[in-house]
């Protein structure tokens, strides 16, 4: 069968990955590529392994951090609003609860003429107080929540700070500690942390955009592909993940499973991630900026390679500006694939270029609905949401599947978790291998066989309290970030 299949495989992941389409929404659009305070590289919303009375929002935000790139790092904009948006009653509208993260930058100590934004003169142990004095520049920041509707409220316990940059051990000594001051309790019985992580997103981007000179053949076997802690072919065909070594920045929520609950209990939520800049805005002569109260949505994400993988480029930008609930502005790009119609123009394949039901049901709507692709519209809500089932048990983290639904064994025999994308994503879920699947067909025909990049983990994560193979196990649930100084990029010709 593989036999058979395999030529128009191969010729769908070159059609599929010699576009730049597969980097989850690092830089996705023309526009946001050059704003990347505001850019979302990921999202994820999952039950907690940690807490399972406990559901955790993500969202990240400046992609692609080289760690020794000072000396001002990277920082959150005060300009920028941050936002989560939360679908409860399963009407494919996410304005139920919307929760608001600002930012505010301070220089402290304004005549020091230091030219560095931390200086460990003395070490930087602590956001505030006592060990803190090198912390020359400091971000805080407020949360607050919107329900139904009603006004803004603050979730806030007292002075939040953002963690910094990890600019390396002499100035910031115990990091980790560090970030663990960096968590603060919310009003409603979470928990939130704003700062710089491990990027965990992990896919071979280098062999990709080489037209497709991936470090090992395209499709794996059912050992390879079952084993979540291997690099398929390293080290002599390569470590091949191009994030690796690299850092973001993190909002990451903490929200107890009974705040999020919509009617009768409903657990089965929506949810997306924004950023917005003011409308207007305008720098005085001294350098002051004026901003208007009314913002302008820049990005969104919801699942994950939508925008890259779906959205035709000359309305990326716009799908970007658009709500998550207004999704039938694109409805015919998930109708109809123009990947797909490339790929049987130019190769005489067979692979279903319109009426995609598959597409717009996985990933616009909590069921399958009518039919929508005769029209290419419909007058019910659709919308890019990822959509998490909170009755679902939180895997945890030493078990966890990179494949989720699609996992298997490594005979091929199926052993899902269910706890992984799509329903909902964590940190780990492996959504290229999983996106090259569904868009390969497999909802609708198990035979797809086991395409991926062979990258099957977040390669070289460093610090304490995660797996093996990355996977943190505490919140805010995404590794320490690589510093500075000691920061590691694996190349893909050596073992790790």
């Amino acid at each position: 069968m593989f036999a058979r299949l395999q030529p128009s495989i191969l010729t769908l992941l070159v059609v599929l990955i010699a576009t730049p389409v597969l980097a989850a929404s690092h830089r996705e659009a023309p526009l946001i590529a050059n704003d990347p305070t505001a850019d979302i590289t990921d999202f994820y919303f999952f039950r907690s392994w940690e807490d399972p009375d406990k559901a955790i929002l993500i969202m990240n935000v400046i992609p692609s951090q080289e760690p020794g790139s000072g000396p001002n790092y990277f920082n959150f904009a005060d300009d920028v609003l941050y936002e989560i948006h939360i679908d409860n009653n399963r009407n494919n509208i996410a304005g139920n609860i919307v929760y608001q993260v600002r930012f505010k930058t301070e220089i402290r100590q304004p005549g020091n003429v230091f030219p560095l934004s931390y200086v460990a003169l003395p070490p930087i142990t602590a956001l505030s107080g006592s060990g803190s004095e090198g912390l020359l520049l400091r971000q805080s920041y407020a949360v607050t929540e919107t329900r139904y509707g009603q006004r803004p409220k603050d979730l806030g316990t007292g002075v939040m700070y953002a963690v910094p940059s990890n600019v390396g051990p002499r100035t910031m000594p115990k990091y980790e500690d560090l970030a663990e001051k960096g968590i603060y309790p919310l009003k409603n019985g979470g928990r939130v942390f704003a700062g710089q992580r491990d990027e965990t997103f992990y896919i071979d981007l280098g062999g990709t955009f080489d037209t497709l000179n991936l470090h090992i053949s395209p499709i794996l076997s059912d050992a390879d592909d079952a084993n979540d802690a291997t690099i398929v072919g390293a080290p002599g065909a390569g470590t091949a993940d191009t994030f690796s070594g690299f850092n973001v920045n993190t909002i990451a929520l903490e929200i107890p499973i009974s705040e999020l609950l919509g009617p009768n209990g409903n657990k089965v939520l929506g949810a997306y991630a924004s950023t917005s800049r003011p409308k207007v805005s305008v720098i005085r002569k001294n350098g002051d900026r004026d901003n208007s109260t009314r913002f302008v949505q820049v990005a969104r994400m919801g699942n994950p390679l939508v925008n890259e993988l779906i959205i035709a480029t000359n309305m990326k930008d716009r799908w970007n500006a658009t709500d998550a609930e207004d999704e039938n502005d694109f409805v015919s790009f998930y109708c109809n694939s123009a990947l797909a119609t490339a790929l049987n123009t130019v190769f005489g394949t067979g692979f279903p270029t319109s009426g995609r039901e598959d597409l717009v049901n996985a990933l616009l709507r909590y069921a399958p609905g009518p039919s929508v692709c005769g029209s290419g519209k419909t007058y019910e809500a659709l919308a890019d949401f990822l959509r998490v089932d909170l009755d679902v048990p939180a895997t945890p983290a030493a078990g966890q599947k990179r494949l989720g639904p699609l996992a298997h064994d490594a005979s091929g025999n199926a052993t899902p978790d269910k706890a992984g994308w799509p329903n909902g994503r964590r940190p780990n879920d492996d959504v290229t291998d999983v996106a090259l699947r569904v868009v390969a067909g497999i909802l609708s025909n198990p035979a797809v066989p086991n395409l991926g990049d062979g990258v099957n983990f977040n390669v070289g994560a460093v610090g304490s309290k995660k797996t093996p193979n990355g996977i943190a196990m505490e919140f805010p649930f995404l590794p320490t970030p690589h510093d500075g100084r000691d920061r590691r990029h694996i190349d893909p010709l050596e073992a790790f």
